[in-house]
């Protein structure tokens, strides 16, 4: 699989929490669903997030790009980053788990 930096499958960095709007995949935005934001990784991946912090992880469908703050890998949706067990900034590992 590829799609992460330089081809890899997996990327290790910063997640944080956004909502509302219109995603740049023409989506609306749902603060409980289960979708995210990645700077590269094609629409319609589904991606594993981890917390590293405590082990807990979900799958979520890439639908928007971001974040565009640096160090930050991937942006989650409220209540992603709930069952994730964090709110604000945490340290995550994402796998790609499907391709669209």
């Amino acid at each position: 699989m590829t799609g992460l930096i330089g081809g890899a499958t997996s990327e290790s960095g910063i997640a944080s929490t956004y909502a509302g709007g219109l995603t740049a995949s023409g989506e609306k935005a749902r603060p409980g669903g289960a979708s995210a934001a990645h700077r590269s990784i094609a629409f319609g991946t589904m991606v594993r997030v981890t917390n590293r912090a405590n082990g807990k992880s979900v799958i979520v469908r890439i639908n928007d790009r971001g974040p565009f703050v640096r160090g930050r890998i991937i942006d989650l949706m409220p209540a992603t980053a709930r069952k994730l067990g964090f709110s604000g900034l945490t340290p995550v590992t994402i796998v790609i788990v499907s391709l669209p």
